[in-house]
């Protein structure tokens, strides 16, 4: 029985130690390249809007159909003898012949559309498609938008959570030593106090920066669609920011040659006039040939005129539109040409719009981290080691250290949110163009 017990507590033991390595190796880590892809192969959204397309490229078959033929079979005219009757041109007795005088007709017409109407359909359609295909680039864009700046805050939470993991293991070995110079009288109680307390600190910076990265784990879960548990799911990828960029003007260049809402709006311009051609087209005439065949068989005949009892005719309808001439939807579509312009107009505003603002914003933050990482990082660590070192001969006051202490927390952390805020701002100058110039 002892020795059953001791082999389950060996193997408690072993499975509290390899615990955290079976997690760890259970655990995937994908690079942005990987999240894209997962992204375009599971988004919800992103799959609808492909269907749109799918649906345009239908409305195509729609638009290039030809009218129906129209066929119409008629019996009318029956003449019924009672048995016995007299012929009234021979006076001979006439037998029962109740189909004898039925007057039968097939006739076959068709629609013929005159001014090319059905290629302008078609035309118009795959007009739509292109408008389609371009609005779901753009649909991609700001999706894309979304799932970096989520990639983004996954990165910058891992990077806050590795801060105030340095910084608790910093300050927990500042206070190993400070116990040591407790207990050698070298501090009084209230410092070491003190020390303590501050730990609370550094302790709730761990636990929200943990939380804040469960947070930014679900929220980019939920943009790939992915079901995997949060402990099991993690994200790599450069954590850092880069002073070199394009001039403003090639930014903006590359947006006009990209940006597919801007791509859609001219396509939208080209379609309103093809549109207008159409309503143009469905103003003229189109007319109705018909063709049919008669067979009379009427007991007028005699028995031996079988030819004047089949007759066969053609006729053109044709219908006088002397009212309704589609003037209605001639002067919309003339005037949706015009509203298209402007919003084509009102598109490419937007687009430099935002290039600017979004350039404005990779400039500002790039100004404010290179100081940072040439100057304040380093000054930091300086200054805390220098307090540390005078505090602890007794050349510093606690206070003193305390305040050292704080300000490098404090540049530590703004400098992970800066180099957070500057990969969310390229991500915007990013979606601004229209496709990834800075990586």
């Amino acid at each position: 029985m002892k020795a059953n017990l001791k082999q389950v507590r060996i193997l408690l033991c072993c499975t509290v130690v390899l615990l955290p390595a079976m997690r760890a190796a259970g655990q995937t880590s994908l690079t942005w390249d990987q999240v894209l892809d997962r992204f375009e192969q599971n988004n919800p959204t992103l799959q609808a809007g492909a269907l749109n397309i799918d649906e345009s490229k239908a409305q195509e078959i729609t638009a290039f159909l030809r009218p129906n033929p129209q066929f119409t079979v008629a019996s009318d005219g029956s003449q019924i003898l009672p048995t016995g009757g007299r012929d009234p041109s021979t006076g001979a007795a006439n037998p029962w012949q109740p189909l004898k005088g039925t007057y039968q007709s097939g006739t076959f017409s068709y629609l013929h559309e005159r001014r090319h109407k059905r290629e302008l359909r078609l035309e118009s359609a795959r007009k739509g498609t292109t408008i389609a295909v371009s609005s779901q680039d753009d649909l991609r864009r700001n999706l894309i938008f979304n799932l970096h700046g989520a990639f983004v805050s996954v990165l910058q939470a891992k990077a806050v959570l590795q801060v105030a993991k340095d910084n608790l293991v910093y300050y927990d070995h500042v206070l190993d030593i400070s116990r040591l110079r407790f207990k050698d009288g070298d501090i009084a109680r209230i410092d070491l106090d003190r020390l303590e307390l501050q730990r609370v600190q550094y302790e709730s910076d761990l636990e929200t920066s943990k939380v804040n990265l469960q947070s930014a784990k679900i929220a980019l879960l939920q943009l790939l669609n992915d079901r995997t548990p949060v402990d099991q799911f993690d994200v790599n990828g450069r954590f850092d920011f880069s002073d070199q960029l394009m001039s403003l003007d090639q930014f903006r260049q590359l947006a006009l040659d990209t940006r597919p809402d801007l791509r859609a709006a001219v396509q939208a311009v080209d379609k309103a006039r093809t549109d207008h051609d159409l309503a143009v087209a469905n103003g003229s005439t189109d007319p109705t040939f018909s063709l049919w065949w008669t067979h009379n068989g009427s007991y007028n005949f005699s028995a031996g005129d079988v030819f004047g009892r089949d007759t066969l005719g053609i006729s053109v309808s044709v219908p006088l539109r002397m009212f309704d001439r589609n003037q209605g939807e001639k002067l919309r579509t003339k005037l949706d040409i015009t509203r298209n312009e402007k919003l084509r107009n009102a598109a490419e505003a937007q687009v430099f719009s935002d290039v600017d603002n979004a350039y404005l914003n990779v400039n500002s933050n790039v100004i404010l981290l290179q100081p940072y990482k040439t100057k304040y990082l380093e000054m930091s660590v300086r200054v805390r080691e220098t307090v540390l070192y005078a505090y602890q001969r007794g050349k510093a006051s606690l206070l003193d250290f305390l305040n050292a202490e704080n300000d490098y927390r404090t540049v530590q952390r703004n400098y992970v949110t800066l180099v957070g805020s500057y990969l969310t701002a390229v991500a915007q100058l990013n979606e601004a163009v229209g496709r990834e110039v800075i990586p």
